[in-house]
């Protein structure tokens, strides 16, 4: 990790963050849900976290989405909109790590459709930012 300014080092999370999309996505082909929810999840902390050290924040280590994105809220109020995603998704963390501690079952569905969302939250902080979508 660099020592540069925000914007050097928050462009060095967007790329973590575009292997994580990546890595979401090929789970998803191979029908493992709860893999797939879980880098969709560390997809969506990276680049909150790119966003926010782009706004000058200081680094801290913290997973929960909702909280960064109280943070993000602050710079782009409209992200706020994206809270229910953020919500869910941060269960995926909760659910792959944690399994005796969660209760809930991921569906390739439920993923996909959270994924599609994410697209959309990722293209509001990054609007030059490509990330391919599965095809069905």
């Amino acid at each position: 990790m660099s020592n540069g300014s925000g914007a050097a080092v928050g462009d060095e999370w967007i790329l973590i963050a575009r292997k994580d999309w990546r890595r979401a996505q090929r789970n998803l082909k191979d029908q493992d849900s709860e893999a797939a929810g879980f880098f969709l999840q560390q997809s969506l902390e990276k680049y909150l976290k790119a966003f926010l050290l782009k706004h000058d924040w200081k680094l801290r280590k913290i997973h929960e989405l909702d909280a960064l994105l109280d943070e993000a809220s602050k710079h782009q109020p409209a992200l706020e909109s994206f809270r229910d995603l953020c919500e869910r998704v941060s269960g995926y963390y909760m659910a792959e790590r944690y399994p005796p501690l969660s209760d809930f079952e991921l569906s390739v569905a439920d993923i996909r459709r959270d994924l599609k969302e994410a697209h959309e939250f990722v293209k509001s902080m990054f609007p030059r930012e490509r990330l391919p979508l599965l095809k069905r």
